[in-house]
């Protein structure tokens, strides 16, 4: 009977550890929303994230004042033992090319990140998983439009 038990617990515990390493996997996939001050005024951006292993892609979708920018998410990577995200935005301002880093900590619905926009600038905020109750009118966008 100990020996029924034991491998029943076993079992339980293997299928239980598969389940949380497919939960990691999907931990980032699908829509975040988060908002901050920067330089050139208030940002609110809408993350569309795709997760292939430890590889993330998708889109960053940057709304300020006098702009909007739908720029493709690169070098996209999880590192689910620290849960930790990190990509690069390479964004259009004013005619010229910068590559902006993101690294965040996941937790949970939400992930808190630092950004720094090439060596001009830095900026911490946190985004929220955008469930499909909140889903709500997306703004529009163009690419890479650039600020006036």
């Amino acid at each position: 009977m100990k020996i029924v038990t034991s491998t029943l617990a076993l079992t339980a515990l293997t299928l239980a550890l598969a389940a949380s390493v497919a939960r990691a996997d999907d931990s980032v996939a699908g829509k975040w929303k988060g908002e901050f001050d920067s330089q050139i005024g208030q940002q609110k951006y809408t993350f569309e994230f795709k997760v292939d292993g430890d590889k993330v892609t998708g889109k960053a979708i940057g709304v300020r004042e006098d702009a909007t920018n739908s720029t493709d998410i690169v070098d996209g990577k999880i590192n689910k033992d620290k849960n930790e995200i990190t990509f690069t935005e390479n964004m259009k301002f004013q005619d010229n090319e910068i590559a902006i880093k993101y690294t965040g900590k996941i937790s949970g619905d939400e992930i808190k990140f630092h950004r720094e926009v090439g060596e001009l600038a830095t900026e911490d905020f946190t985004a929220k998983r955008v469930k499909d109750t909140d889903a709500k009118s997306e703004p529009t966008t163009s690419t890479n439009a650039p600020a006036k």
